[in-house]
């Protein structure tokens, strides 16, 4: 029987690209699922109705542009979101968070998330103490949040400034975004209406040039990242209860 992962749109610009394409040449079927479409981004708070975690292999909640702990996102579909996780984690469902997905992770089970004093936006090095598993690197970034880990967490990668990478039993959370190729990049900044990256100090072109010179080697370490994450976290044998 063929393996599942489901992806979380949790903003309809945060899809998987990259990701989804290695999740199927790891033999996986790939779902997905909106979580506020285009129509809600200015005013995204509201209950959602989530599908049964238990009926894939692996769940991966994507980025966003909002916070994880506002607290109408939390009253309603982070709250919601954050109990399917629970879920998962308790039925032994492999869970891999992506930035937001990652802070909410963290939130989850028992971290905190609050806003950096040093946002990161473009291309950083990371540097990991476990390659084998989240390869390091020049990874892209745009994110104004960090986390703490949670109890029981183990980091497995950071920044100068900013914890990247930590597992928790089936859990792996990042705070980069392997999924970016140039395509998803463009619509991100089509989406700067407000001058977000000026007021960063980088134009849109640095950044599209930076990911055109480091796209393809991310695009590589993508694959290992997604083998390891199957083979080492979503393959491994349950834990005895």
């Amino acid at each position: 029987m063929t393996a599942k992962v489901l992806f979380l749109y949790n903003e309809h610009l945060a899809t998987e690209v990259l990701l989804g394409e290695a999740f199927v040449d790891a033999g996986f079927d790939v779902d997905t699922f909106e979580v506020v479409p285009a129509e809600r981004v200015h005013s995204p708070a509201g209950d959602v109705t989530f599908p049964d975690p238990t009926a894939y292999d692996v769940l991966v909640p994507l980025g966003a542009r909002w916070p994880v702990y506002d607290d109408a996102l939390r009253r309603t579909w982070v709250g919601e979101q954050m109990a399917m996780m629970r879920r998962a984690a308790d039925a032994g469902i492999a869970i891999l968070g992506i930035c937001f997905g990652g802070q909410l992770l963290a939130q989850t089970f028992g971290g905190t998330v609050t806003r950096s004093p040093s946002p990161e936006i473009g291309w950083y090095d990371v540097e990991s103490v476990d390659p084998g598993l989240v390869p390091g690197g020049r990874w892209f970034q745009w994110h104004y949040d960090r986390w703490t880990l949670p109890p029981g967490a183990t980091e497995l990668a950071r920044t100068a400034d900013a914890s990247q990478a930590f597992l928790l039993g089936r859990t792996l959370a990042l705070q980069f975004h392997p999924e970016v190729d140039l395509a998803l990049l463009d619509a991100w900044l089509a989406d700067d209406t407000v001058g977000e990256i000026a007021a960063f100090g980088l134009t849109h072109e640095q950044l599209r040039s930076q990911t055109i010179e480091f796209a393809d080697d991310a695009a590589v370490r993508v694959r290992r990242l997604v083998n390891g994450f199957v083979s080492r976290v979503v393959r491994q044998a349950c834990p005895s209860s």
